[in-house]
């Protein structure tokens, strides 16, 4: 099992954690935070970027000193991107590890899994790596959000696809709660703009075999393909639909927006539209996104990925209410001290919580691989 807590190393070393296993705990490092998310399996690329944008803003409180003159101390667990093992390894973090919080997980069913655990043992949630509706309605006291919803994204890139004219528009997602979700998105944009799919079609989450869809996408005649799925499954999926002849327009969500997903997609990345939910990672107007890059600056990386900027902004608000929740917190007085949140300034974006609201953020924008591999808005 991978396990590996916060310490005051180059943050360049992030990306090979996953490898490390019982790192020893610093003495130093108080306020213990769990991370239950898929280290391997098919959205680690983009699960180990997220924990690399995290830990540059706890890297960066922990060298001033902490939250309250404490530590922070992540400790990241890998749950194979598997739900029973999500919960199994939640348990463990917060019945023995004593943790204050789970953080950053990924996935929908994953976060699903988690919900009555965080119930049991009254334990936060915060900024999981999913848009799921199910985490934001109905209201879960105990989960705290930071991006905006997979049916916000799915929604506007349909509408955007009409907008230029594109009407052939086929669906492709994986048979799971996230798929189920994030189409029900897609489908609230086919309404707004008077459309209907060309089809609608599911696939395993488990080693899915694309070559009779995208036989039938190519067959079709379909303008554009939205697929719904994980990184690694998406990518095969785009390389199946580009190996049967179509070109295809294709579509995914924000789950995807990561480096590592790109070199996934190899020679078929170019031109690959990807729903973002953060600000463009290289717009220095935004506080947020300067600040990002000059702490990645100083940890020797040439930037910061979309995948890391939702890190680091879950990263930061939870660092923000760790700070309002006082010396010595308990999980109860953190999520007390974040649904208190109100009009908190990421930098550039604000952030505001309340009893009946937990979403967090709502940006939602769109941007496309360009030739030199890079997201371009």
């Amino acid at each position: 099992m991978y396990k590996h807590c916060l310490r005051p190393v180059p943050v360049w070393a992030a990306l090979g954690m996953a490898i490390f296993f019982g790192v020893s705990v610093p003495a130093s490092a108080q306020l213990r935070i769990g991370q239950p998310s898929g280290f391997t399996g098919s959205v680690a690329a983009g699960v180990k970027e997220n924990t690399e944008g995290a830990r540059l803003y706890f890297d960066a409180i922990n060298a001033r000193g902490g939250v309250n003159g404490q530590k922070v101390e992540l400790i990241s667990v890998d749950d194979k991107f598997d739900p029973k093992v999500t919960a199994e390894v939640s348990r463990d973090l917060i019945v023995n590890q004593k943790v204050l919080a789970l953080f950053l997980n990924r996935g929908t069913p994953h976060s699903q899994a988690l919900l009555p655990l965080l119930t049991q043992y009254q334990v936060p949630l915060v900024g999981p790596s999913t848009g799921a509706m199910a985490l934001h309605e109905p209201v879960n006291p105990w989960v705290f959000n930071v991006r905006a919803t997979y049916q916000r994204e799915a929604a506007k890139a349909i509408e955007h696809l009409a907008t230029t004219g594109i009407t052939r528009i086929a669906v492709l997602q994986t048979d799971d709660s996230f798929g189920a979700d994030s189409a029900e998105g897609a489908l609230k944009g086919f309404q707004s703009v008077g459309q209907q799919p060309l089809f609608l079609d599911k696939f395993p989450r488990e080693k899915p075999d694309f070559s009779e869809l995208a036989q039938k996408v190519a067959k079709s005649g379909a303008q554009a393909v939205m697929v719904i799925g994980s990184a690694g499954n998406t990518a095969n999926a785009v390389k199946a639909i580009r190996g049967a002849g179509s070109r295809a327009q294709a579509v995914t969500l924000s789950n995807n927006a990561s480096e590592g997903f790109i070199k996934l997609l190899g020679e078929h990345a170019r031109g690959v539209i990807v729903t973002q939910v953060f600000p463009n990672e290289r717009s220095v107007s935004y506080a947020l996104i300067k600040e990002a890059q000059e702490f990645a600056k100083a940890a020797g990386l040439e930037g910061v990925s979309p995948a890391m900027m939702e890190g680091y902004a879950a990263a930061k608000v939870l660092v923000e209410g760790l700070r309002r929740a006082g010396p010595n917190p308990t999980p109860v007085a953190l999520r007390n001290a974040l649904e208190g949140i109100k009009d908190f300034d990421l930098g550039g974006l604000k952030l505001s919580y309340s009893p009946t609201n937990h979403t967090g953020l709502d940006f939602a924008d769109l941007s496309i691989v360009d030739a030199s591999g890079r997201f371009r808005r």
